[in-house]
């Protein structure tokens, strides 16, 4: 066993110390960075976008500055002062406040319009203060004025499928595939060209000289999944930092809180027992990978070795993208269980509600088995097909891999 981790542990290093997996890992976090750097700098500074609130009525101006919920600074008490910050850019505009015959007034001046959120709040304000100027003024009683601060009710009786939940679910199911798709045919390639390179050193005599052909594939299948684990754990720790920014931001802030809902969903999908089938799908193919870069003879094949592995992985997305919109269907609910397919289909349905939790581990059961049932018999006809060198063709050196023993 500690063979085994050797080339385990050379396989990992010799993977995360490359430009290719540097390259990997730091490429969707230089696209976000990159994008939301681009948002920064488009969105106008928060001070250029306050503004001033100008009364005679300091109560009146202190409450406004308190309770408006916009966007307000009090550096400018003045018409004066509001106006040459306005000129100079220093701040959107500047609000004035008047209280005329009992009745509230508020009037902006400024280059440009306020937003309709801002001019919602704004009003709110007014026909708040202006009912309370009201009631001061009507002098009722105490029993008059709690008739009138009866508020009415607003409820909501949603239907199990509303048009945010389907739109988590297709957000969700395009983010698994396309992960999953671009890790195994990432991996896939690797794997199978870093096989087909060692046969053609000739050094695999050397190799299993010292230790046995099960234990150096076993070595390279666990070195790659360390890495794909590597990786994942990257993307997690990176996604829980970026979502705190998000979070906080003031590019991103208001659409993280208009969109909460969804972005919750879509993290829960993502983050549960899809996630476990992406991981054991990739292990899948880096083991069918590894046996594909067995059968070629030649350095110079090494970069087809993985072409049916990669063909294969096409197909499974095709059809998974092709049945996208109805996880009920038949073809759906059998080939959910069928390795390599299942990786793809089964969070379709577990996204869309359409499998239940025993369906999905029945599903992951058969993937196990297929993958440890993989291993063992590659693993057990692995030193055949390092040794074998006669020209014989891909599907010849298959067909003669498949007859070893």
């Amino acid at each position: 066993m500690n063979k085994t981790w050797i080339v385990t542990l050379e396989t990992y290093l010799r993977q995360v110390k490359s430009w290719s997996f540097l390259t990997l890992v730091l490429m969707p976090f230089l696209f976000v960075g990159l994008s939301f750097g681009i948002s920064y700098l488009a969105t106008p500074n928060q001070s250029k976008n306050d503004i001033a609130v100008v009364s005679k009525n300091t109560a009146l101006r202190a409450n406004f500055l308190d309770s408006s919920g916009i966007a307000t600074t009090d550096k400018y008490a003045t018409t004066s002062s509001a106006q040459r910050a306005t000129k100079r850019s220093d701040i959107n505009g500047y609000l004035t406040l008047t209280v005329k015959n009992n009745q509230l007034t508020a009037t902006f001046h400024g280059p440009d319009a306020v937003s309709s959120g801002d001019q919602a709040k704004i009003q709110r304000f007014l026909s708040t203060t202006q009912t309370a100027l009201n009631l001061s003024q009507a002098k009722l009683s105490k029993q008059q004025t709690r008739a009138l601060a009866v508020q009415p009710q607003f409820k909501q009786r949603l239907q199990k499928k509303t048009a945010t939940d389907k739109l988590a679910k297709r957000i969700s199911f395009y983010i698994i595939v396309f992960f999953v798709y671009l890790i195994l045919t990432t991996y896939s390639s690797i794997t199978a060209q870093e096989i087909a390179a060692e046969k053609g050193t000739k050094i695999m005599e050397v190799i299993f000289s010292s230790t046995t052909p099960r234990k150096y594939f076993n070595g390279k299948v666990y070195g790659v999944l360390l890495v794909i684990v590597t990786q994942l754990l990257i993307y997690l720790l990176g996604g829980v930092i970026l979502v705190q920014v998000a979070q906080k931001s003031r590019v991103t802030a208001d659409f993280w809180q208009q969109n909460a809902g969804v972005i919750n969903q879509i993290l829960h999908n993502l983050l549960s027992i899809n996630l476990l089938f992406a991981l054991l799908a990739v292990l899948l193919y880096t083991v069918i990978s590894a046996f594909c870069g067995a059968l070629v003879t030649r350095v110079e094949d090494a970069g087809k070795a993985s072409q049916p592995v990669v063909y294969l992985n096409l197909i499974t997305f095709a059809v998974a993208l092709a049945f996208q919109g109805n996880p009920t269907n038949t073809f759906v609910k059998i080939f959910s269980y069928v390795p390599f397919f299942s990786s793809y289909l089964m969070p379709l349905r577990l996204i869309n509600n359409s499998a239940s939790g025993l369906q999905a581990g029945i599903s992951m059961v058969i993937l196990l088995a297929t993958i440890i049932g993989s291993m063992a018999y590659i693993g057990r006809i692995y030193g055949g097909l390092m040794l074998q060198t006669d020209e014989l063709g891909f599907w010849g050196n298959l067909k003669r891999g498949l007859s070893l023993k």
